[in-house]
């Protein structure tokens, strides 16, 4: 009790079309994540499986490919910063929020040693503010590489500005 406590928020994507981000410098895993990192109180982020396939191996952390499309989904949508055209899927980890209502140890403005304790309200948990933010975060840059995509083809150019 008057404790915080964090959480993982899953983010989904569908129908994202296959193409978007750049193999090196404009990678859509790393704009994710970077994105995500920039949410109050994340801490880390996961692409697809994350950290999971680290205890794989090879065969098993592999997409296949088959007529119908991918037998899995590992990657989270993403391969090589490009997507794929699976569901993306992105973890976002929420530390537990500091202000708590049990008194903590800390010190005040001339280095003394001082007990704080807070009063007022706070959230136990950010991670379930943090969903919504989560979701925002992904659609903004989904919707940034769709148009970035588009000035990137000749074609998508000439089409843009006949209009």
């Amino acid at each position: 009790a008057h404790d915080s406590v964090g959480g993982v928020v899953l983010t989904r994507a569908t129908g994202v079309p296959a193409g978007l981000g750049e193999p090196l410098y404009y990678k859509l895993d790393a704009i994710l994540a970077e994105a995500m990192m920039g949410i109050n109180a994340a801490k880390a982020v996961e692409i697809g499986d994350g950290i999971a396939s680290t205890h794989l191996k090879g065969s098993q952390n592999n997409d296949p490919i088959t007529p119908e499309g991918f037998a899995s989904n590992h990657a989270g949508g993403i391969l090589g910063g490009i997507s794929n055209g699976d569901t993306i899927i992105v973890k976002t980890h929420f530390k537990p929020t500091p202000s708590i209502f049990k008194p903590q140890q800390t010190i005040d403005k001339e280095g003394n040693p001082v007990i704080l304790e807070l009063k007022g309200r706070h959230d136990p948990c950010v991670a379930i503010r943090g969903a919504v933010v989560t979701e925002a975060m992904m659609a903004l840059v989904l919707a940034d590489m769709v148009l970035l995509n588009m000035g990137s083809k000749m074609e998508h150019l000439t089409t843009l500005y006949k209009g």
